[in-house]
């Protein structure tokens, strides 16, 4: 036991961690839906609205303007 050491490493400052925090609004309905969700999947809103952003943001297309 004499050799054994506690390695410590630092901690990563917040925002580093390849994530950004931000707030939303969102309809009372929609909390509603993402929360019976949640229960069903046992993941989490914050899970959820990842996986559902990731999925439109896949699929998104920008249509150009009339000017363009």
């Amino acid at each position: 036991m004499e050799n054994e050491q506690l390695i410590i490493k630092p901690r990563r400052p917040k925002g580093e961690d390849g994530h950004r925090v931000f707030s939303i609004r969102v309809r009372e309905d929609i909390a509603e839906q993402l929360d019976t969700i949640a229960a069903k999947t046992g993941r989490s809103r914050n899970e959820l609205i990842n996986l559902f952003l990731d999925f439109a943001l896949q699929r998104c297309v920008v249509e150009p303007s009339a000017e363009e």
